[in-house]
């Protein structure tokens, strides 16, 4: 009965969003209280449940989102996204621009967590597709791809970094299979995808405040260098970290590396370095850089309720431990650990909604059968990782944060979000298969 409860709140969010036309978060803070009641909670309780996913999931990512769209509307209102996009649609040609954009958020996603990583490139993805006059999906879309293929495959992203260490798997082995498995999953699940589209298709209307349409003279805009600079301090500051933590684990530079490459202190120093390169320095006043500080908050105000929303529905099917009904119905298969890993992380993700705790929970399933069978337990995170990134829909975070910065129906989402991200956890687990046979 509680996938039945699931699909049902599935099933009622969509009729109140979509017939109804309701506000999201109000729908989702709805449908989370009746699911839960549903699922046997007391009303108190569900709401409780309601209230810690909001704060939790907003607890993680407010600085982050909101330090994220100042960092945004900084470069695009100084022109520094467009230097940006105008430099690499020069450096591989309109046909190529594609592949810039999607090289640039592989990169970039090997630091950046998912969220950071979308705050930071979605300046870039509206203006590198204006200046190409190309569709914003058809290079959001191929981003978007590589942001979250690295998210779910490499470390030390905390999904594979926290299964690595169930399994007890190798981190350098881990990110290379990882790396390596993610390379065809980004060209699959992106740019491949986007040919399956009509252009018009591709097409949405950019969210107020998230993007300065103005074209910029040349002697107006900053050079590429600082531009790209202060784009990419968040990365730096969080590749430190990961450095440090990976190859410096008892070095004591250790825990600044750790405050620096902190996701919310990393944009907050990129913003601080954004007003002097993109403002105070290009000759705005500070009141002016203040502005566009200020439209960028009240631009991401609703957008920051609505994944909460998504955090609290998630919170709810946490709390009402659908996780252990699931992890009984496994018990006693027979099938592929690898096969078996995936199978119960993506069961979990379309139930729970969080990559995170589909993956812990699916490893914490599965360990024991790294002893039994002798399979690689890096492989076996990584398969792990393609299960939890499944079918991304209503009761996930990344659903909404996607759909919301790209402005998207929810049938849409569904489209083009929902189904890449499948593309990208088959992909990946035909990967895992392909590297097993030749580690037999």
């Amino acid at each position: 009965m509680p996938i039945v409860y699931i699909c049902i709140g599935v099933a009622l969010l969509l009729l109140l969003m979509i017939v109804f036309k309701l506000n999201a978060f109000i729908s989702l803070v709805i449908v989370s209280l009746i699911v839960g009641i549903m699922e046997g909670m007391t009303p108190a309780a569900a709401m409780t449940s309601i209230t810690n996913g909001l704060g939790g999931t907003l607890g993680s990512l407010a600085l982050v989102i909101g330090f994220g769209g100042m960092l945004g509307k900084l470069m695009s209102d100084s022109g520094g996204a467009q230097r940006i996009a105008t430099t690499l649609i020069k450096a591989f040609g309109k046909k190529r621009v594609q592949l810039a954009a999607v090289l640039t958020a592989f990169i970039v996603g090997i630091a950046l967590f998912f969220e950071t990583g979308v705050v930071v490139l979605i300046p870039l993805v509206f203006t590198i597709a204006a200046v190409a006059e190309v569709p914003i999906l058809y290079i959001g879309m191929p981003v978007i791809a590589a942001l979250i293929t690295m998210h779910g495959f490499v470390p030390p992203h905390p999904g594979p970094t926290a299964v690595a260490n169930i399994y007890h798997a190798n981190l350098g082995k881990t990110l290379l299979f990882g790396i390596i498995i993610a390379i065809p999953a980004v060209i699959i699940g992106g740019p491949l995808y986007t040919k399956l589209f009509k252009k018009e298709s591709l097409e949405v209307d950019i969210p107020k405040g998230l993007f300065n349409p103005k074209q910029f003279k040349e002697e107006e805009m900053p050079g590429f260098g600082i531009s790209i600079f202060t784009a990419l301090v968040p990365v730096i500051l969080i590749a430190i970290q990961a450095f440090a933590e990976i190859f410096m684990p008892k070095s004591p530079i250790l825990p600044a590396a750790q405050f620096i490459g902190n996701p919310g202190v990393a944009l907050l120093i990129a913003v601080i370095i954004a007003i002097f390169t993109f403002g105070l320095n290009r000759g705005r006043k500070m009141p002016d850089v203040m502005k566009s500080v200020t439209d960028s908050v009240s631009a991401i105000g609703m957008i920051l309720l609505i994944i909460g929303g998504g955090g609290a529905f998630k919170q709810v099917l946490v709390d009402s431990h659908v996780d252990k009904y699931i992890a009984h119905l496994m018990e006693g298969s027979t099938i592929s650990p690898l096969i078996l890993a995936w199978l119960i992380a993506a069961i979990l993700r379309v139930v729970l909604g969080s990559a995170t705790v589909a993956g812990l929970t699916a490893a914490g399933i599965a360990a024991p059968l790294i002893g039994a069978t002798h399979v690689s337990p890096e492989l076996m995170v990584l398969a792990t990782g393609a299960g939890s990134m499944t079918f991304s829909h209503v009761n996930d975070a990344g659903f909404w944060i996607y759909k919301e910065f790209f402005n998207l129906s929810i049938g849409k989402t569904f489209k083009t979000w929902s189904v890449m991200v499948t593309i990208i956890s088959l992909v990946g687990l035909a990967g895992v298969l392909i590297i097993n046979m030749f580690l037999q």
